[in-house]
């Protein structure tokens, strides 16, 4: 400790020898975090420190001397930004300033700078103080943390959007259910009216169309019902080359690039079909003199995390890439968005790429889309890998999924929440001969079957308050084990362990359809 002591005075006495002039340039000598330097008035380096040297790689002989503006990017130096900067110290006093800089071995930092006018006691500017701060690792770090709450509001704003969309297309296929079954029951009793038969037939194409876009929103919403499949995507592309050719035209070339070998996926293969056909008229469309699209594919191995926000793994990534105009960020940032579309008025209902991100994301992947003004756009679509043994096939067969029952009268208990589509679906049902009895919540149904009557079938709707489709169901086999049930939905919404043991009907449905549906649910007793 003496020893300490003695050496420390020791230090005292050598720095009180020193001017202050000197202690001065003994401090900023040893600051290594910050580049500290004079300017002489016509802004060249006079000094230089240790800081300096670190991060802008120059020695003091190498710069002393030199114009500061050796330090700007060129693009910089041509707009007069060193002459601006020093011109603002000397009138305001201060310039402070982020911005790029430029390293004696040509990469470039991001910079803090504050230069200040040094004035001699007269007022006279004898040259400028100049503080320079590294600021690359901080402003990394800041961008990666906007980009992440960039992807999470995006996440959370797509969430926002499916739910509404889903519950929206929900409400409009109830809507849909009624009036297609009105119509269809209308067109039976006015055949003999030409004009009305045509009206009427005009009214069902119209409503057929909208369930076409309610499908393509519970796409979007990841709630359509799918038919999965072990795929073979390079067969599948292969198989489509017929349908590409003619949907896309003549002045489009289709190119196909795909490995020798290929792990299989499990997706619908009907709905990958329409996706990939929707990416490729889209990639048409962006190329309206005509062009070429790349079909392919590879396989990729995804860490955790992944830049696609998904599970870590084996993934079969097909993409689709066109050499059109591309798309600025903020169409980029939107172009997933139900019903935004960049067509023209009546060209496009901008639920296209809704409905493949939503195949997509139901399928355990993603759909990342890449593209810069005038370099074209990229479409990649990832679906998880089908490992080896593990299942493929498709949902075990209900108990209640049995034979056709033939034209007998049945007795139906009919539920649903809607009371359109309750009359609607009674009157089908009704005007093919069966007894109905309807109940619009599960309560009700219940009720009526505690008290005693028989019935043949239970058809109940699935997203109602109170007591949803599935909860009446399990009800209804614990209670009433022998009674044949079945579930009408407006979307895939049921528990994966309920999915695949209860028959269901994808509203809207048509009257052919729900009695070709009756007829695999229910057997004579």
């Amino acid at each position: 400790m003496q020893c300490s002591e003695g050496a420390q005075s020791r230090d005292l006495r050598d720095l009180r020898t020193l001017s202050g002039e000197d202690i001065a340039r003994l401090l900023v000598n040893a600051v290594t975090d910050y580049a500290i330097f004079m300017l002489d008035p016509m802004g060249r380096v006079a000094s230089w420190n240790a800081g300096a040297e670190r991060f802008k790689g120059y020695a003091s002989h190498e710069i002393i001397g030199r114009h500061f503006s050796a330090f700007y990017t060129e693009e910089d130096q041509a707009a007069a930004v060193p002459a601006t900067a020093l011109h603002t110290a000397a009138v305001e006093g201060k310039f402070e300033i982020e911005g790029w800089r430029v390293r004696k071995d040509g990469t470039r930092f991001w910079a803090h700078v504050v230069i200040d006018p040094i004035r001699n006691p007269d007022g006279e500017l004898v040259g400028y103080a100049k503080i320079t701060r590294d600021l690359s690792e901080r402003r990394l770090a800041q961008q990666q943390l906007d980009e992440a709450r960039a992807a999470l509001f995006q996440s959370q704003k797509m969430e926002a959007i499916g739910k509404l969309t889903g519950g929206v297309a929900h409400d409009f296929n109830n809507l849909l259910t009624a009036v297609m079954g009105s119509l269809e029951l209308a067109q039976k009793r006015l055949r003999d009216d030409p004009l009305s038969a045509k009206l009427l037939k005009n009214a069902m194409q119209a409503a057929q169309r909208g369930a076409t876009l309610t499908q393509r929103m519970l796409a979007f919403a990841r709630r359509q019902e799918l038919k999965p499949e072990v795929v073979d995507i390079q067969a599948l592309v292969l198989g489509m080359s017929d349908l590409l050719s003619h949907s896309l035209g003549a002045n489009i070339v289709v190119n196909t690039q795909f490995p020798e070998t290929m792990g299989a996926v499990r997706v619908d293969p009907n709905q990958l079909e329409m996706a990939i056909l929707n990416l490729a008229v889209n990639a048409r469309d962006a190329m309206p003199n005509g062009g070429s699209i790349t079909i392919a594919a590879r396989e990729e191995i995804l860490g955790s995390p992944n830049r696609l926000g998904i599970e870590a793994g084996r993934y079969a990534l097909l993409s689709i890439t066109d050499e059109g105009a591309g798309m600025d960020r903020d169409t980029l940032e939107r172009a997933l968005e139900p019903f935004f579309t960049t067509k023209g008025i009546g060209k496009g209902t901008g639920l296209g790429l809704s409905m493949v991100h939503g195949l997509a994301e139901q399928s355990g992947g993603r759909l990342f889309l890449e593209s810069r003004v005038g370099e074209g756009t990229t479409a990649s679509l990832f679906f998880p890998i089908q490992e080896r043994g593990a299942d493929a096939d498709a949902s075990p067969r209900s108990a209640s999924d049995r034979p056709s029952s033939g034209s007998r009268t049945l007795s139906i208990l009919a539920v649903d929440d809607d009371a359109l589509v309750l009359l609607n679906t009674a009157a089908m049902l009704e005007d093919a001969g069966h007894r109905v009895v309807t109940a619009c919540s599960g309560r009700q149904a219940l009720d009526i079957l505690s008290k005693g009557e028989r019935f043949d079938l239970l058809v109940t709707d699935q997203a109602m308050p109170g007591m949803t489709g599935v909860d009446l169901v399990e009800a209804v086999r614990s209670k009433f084990p022998d009674l044949a049930v079945a579930l009408m939905t407006g979307y895939a919404e049921l528990p994966p362990g309920v999915a695949g043991g209860v028959p269901r009907l994808t509203k809207p449905f048509m009257q052919t359809q729900l009695l070709a549906f009756l007829g695999k649910v229910t057997t004579p007793r």
